[in-house]
Order: structure tokens, then sequence, then C-alpha cells
């Protein structure tokens, strides 16, 4: 029998499911249109979301930055208080799904893939 992922992602805009464990939301910006209700998040996690200044910058121009912004956020979340919470919603998955909840409409070409390669790492930065 397969083994259930640590971690899930989902946009805030589905239906909060049963299965979903922890729901996170992984914005900097609360999602437009959906209510704290609605949402059903347990925890904003500001701290592991890219800075205002390079989520800007990197959406001027998505496709030619990727690496660029890959590399910058990797830097911003390696200080102090993003390791912090890194190490909160790592050990959260220990105990339980955690679903990370996020209102981009691509999710696989935002932050998100990046976060999940840093939570799959461990705290001594070994391998994934």
């Amino acid at each position: 029998m397969a083994q259930q992922p640590r971690y899930r992602v989902k946009r805030v805009y589905d239906a909060p499911a049963a299965d979903d464990g922890r729901r996170v939301l992984v914005d900097r910006l609360w999602p437009r249109g959906i209510s704290k209700q609605q949402a059903a998040i347990d925890e904003w996690a500001k701290e592991v979301t890219p800075s205002n200044e390079l989520r800007k910058w990197y959406h001027a121009d998505p496709q030619a930055r990727r690496a660029e912004f890959e590399t910058r956020y990797r830097l911003e979340l390696a200080a102090d208080a993003p390791q912090e919470a890194l190490a909160r919603l790592r050990r959260a998955a220990a105990d339980e799904p955690l679903t990370l909840v996020t209102a981009v409409k691509e999710p696989e070409l935002s932050h998100v893939p990046v976060l999940l390669g840093e939570l799959d790492e461990t705290p001594t930065g070994g391998a994934r």
C-alpha cells in the first residue's frame, strides 16, 4: 500500500477535505474573495513566503526570472525566522498530513515547489 505524501498542495479556492490534516496558508497576502471560515486555515505561515520585494520582482517576468527567483528565495528561507517556521511545519507534518494552501493559479510555477524542497530537506541541510 502506498504511503500518503507528507506534504500536499491545494488551492485555497478548492473545498477543504477531511484528509487535509493541518492546513497552512503559504502566501504573503490573504487570498481575495475568501473568508477565514471558507479557507479553513489552521496557520498562516508568512515567514516562509517570498518577501514582497522578491514576489513583485518575480511576477514582472516569471519565465525569464525563475532560476534567479529560486536562488533568492532560498536565501530568504535561510534566515532565522523562516528556518524556525520550516522546523515547526516539519514537526507538524510528522504528526498529521500537512496541506500547503495557496491562491496562485499555477502552484507548480510559483514559490511552492521551492518551499516543498526546503521542507523535504533535513534541518542539517542533508539530501531531499
